[in-house]
């Protein structure tokens, strides 16, 4: 006969106490954080600017019933829609996470933190016009940059020893959980409260990878982001009407996170919560491209100019070896037939093909009518993958947190070209100064996609501007992107 079970409320868990203590105590002192998060935002949001060239991206934005224009509601930049700020958050995180270009976090879990910015943004934008409307001061853009910095730090720092891949789930969960609880304090939510809103993100059905893998990787993955951080927004109000949370979420026997979806096994934690992610987040500066391939793309372009001043061309090559590390081989390291973009920037093969042939990679690059040409699937059938095990320890060493790829060219004659070696991307913190230049060289490219002189001009001015941006009301930013 099995023991009966405590029907007494237990405390909440740590891991929620320790959420939300963070997101509603700790202040954030560091101005390295808050540069770089205006360089996240800029980045972010041009990111969804280019987006908008996709029609396939495109046909998800909007309301969920056409013509609906809510009054005071979340506009999204780039288009013409005023919304309810769920979805809003929902076209926002679509828009930024489509062509898998913004900012990356790679740990035991990857992800790209920014894509909190779809709640965090709507949210915000949403709240300042109906204060307005009422004759209260509007958020300001500096409350946006402090939920992005505690909204990355809550997301990264559950990433670093945590692996959610690992059991078949998906890295938006951490999505959902950190802007749940980013969001929840920006509408005001009492502590408590707040308890309860995470912990419905925790008990909320998860994200299968399914999308990610072979034989099923799909577009699904460039909007289960806007998903999640739509979703957040939803549980953050629902939990501001007095709706009761579960407290043993994670913890409880059998039916908990734990139990049900981690293999029993407690989160494991690095470090405290405070502004580390914001400050050593990576950023997809020169290619569009998985990021755990973004030094093998690099070291491709090199090799490309290297074959052409050798007199070489592809068709000579034999075999190209890929030294890497275990994660990219893991996720990327992919044979057989790609049957679509999504499927294409998850291979590490196509990636390094193309910009050996061509010499770059872009967007476009990963579209059918390009991916048809022959000499493509011709040079990635040659292409291997090794690990490297120091790779794979750099790779999760906290004082260096390296993404490298090794590329070497044989060709058919016997010959070689010498190893070219990509240890830290351009977007790497050790690579800041170089990085930050080209990465508002992007948001300019970015802008002039959606916006006429005079209006980039407007939004550089302010963009580009630390105390200008933090001052500004978050609606009056948002106008700015307004076509």
């Amino acid at each position: 006969m099995s023991a009966s079970i405590s029907n007494v409320r237990p405390k909440p868990d740590q891991v929620l106490v320790d959420i939300v203590d963070y997101v509603t105590k700790y202040k954030i002192k560091s101005s390295l954080a808050y540069d770089t998060a205006r360089n996240c935002l800029i980045d972010t949001l041009g990111c969804g600017l280019e987006a908008l060239e996709y029609p396939a991206c495109k046909k998800l934005l909007g309301p969920v019933v056409p013509g609906t224009v809510v009054p005071n509601g979340a506009k999204v930049p780039g288009t013409q829609h005023q919304l309810d700020p769920i979805q809003a958050a929902f076209n926002i995180g679509t828009m930024i996470r489509w062509l898998d270009f913004n900012d990356t976090w790679l740990a035991a879990e990857w992800g790209h933190p920014s894509d909190n910015l779809g709640g965090i943004l709507a949210t915000a934008d949403w709240l300042s016009r109906n204060n307005v409307a009422k004759g209260a001061k509007p958020l300001l853009m500096k409350d946006v940059l402090t939920a992005m910095i505690k909204a990355h730090e809550i997301q990264g720092v559950i990433a670093l020893e945590n692996s959610f891949n690992k059991v078949g789930l998906d890295h938006v969960v951490l999505v959902k959980v950190a802007s749940t609880a980013v969001v929840a304090e920006m509408l005001g939510l009492s502590r408590d409260e707040i308890v309860n809103a995470v912990s419905l993100a925790w008990v909320d059905g998860q994200s299968l990878r399914t999308y990610r893998h072979a034989p099923n990787a799909g577009s699904r993955k460039s909007w289960a982001a806007g998903d999640a951080t739509s979703r957040a927004v939803r549980l953050a109000l629902i939990a501001k009407t007095g709706e009761m949370g579960y407290p043993s979420v994670l913890t409880a026997k059998t039916w908990g996170f734990y139990d049900v979806l981690f293999k029993g096994q407690p989160f494991k934690f690095q470090r405290p919560y405070g502004s580390y992610v914001m400050e050593n987040v990576l950023f997809k500066i020169s290619f569009p491209a998985e990021f755990h391939s973004q030094t093998a793309v690099e070291a491709a372009v090199t090799l490309h100019a290297q074959l052409k001043k050798a007199g070489k061309t592809v068709d000579d090559i034999e075999k190209i070896t890929i030294r890497t590390h275990e994660a990219c081989i893991r996720i990327i390291d992919k044979q057989g037939p790609l049957n679509n973009e999504a499927d294409r920037d998850h291979c590490i093969q196509y990636m390094v093909a193309v910009p050996l042939i061509f010499g770059n990679l872009t967007a476009a690059n990963y579209e059918d009518s390009f991916a048809a040409d022959p000499r493509i699937d011709k040079l990635r059938a040659r292409i291997v993958c090794v690990e490297d095990t120091q790779f794979t320890a750099d790779y999760h060493d906290p004082d260096k947190r390296s993404i490298a790829n090794a590329l070497t060219v044989q060709f058919k004659d016997g010959k070689k070209l010498k190893e070219v070696v990509v240890e830290y991307p351009i977007g790497h913190k050790r690579r800041r100064k170089d990085g930050i230049p080209l990465l508002e060289a992007k948001f300019r490219t970015n802008l002039a996609r959606q916006f006429p002189p005079k209006q980039q001009e407007a939004i550089l001015a302010v963009s580009l501007d630390q105390k200008a941006l933090e001052s500004m009301p978050v609606h009056t930013y948002v106008d700015l992107y307004v076509i």
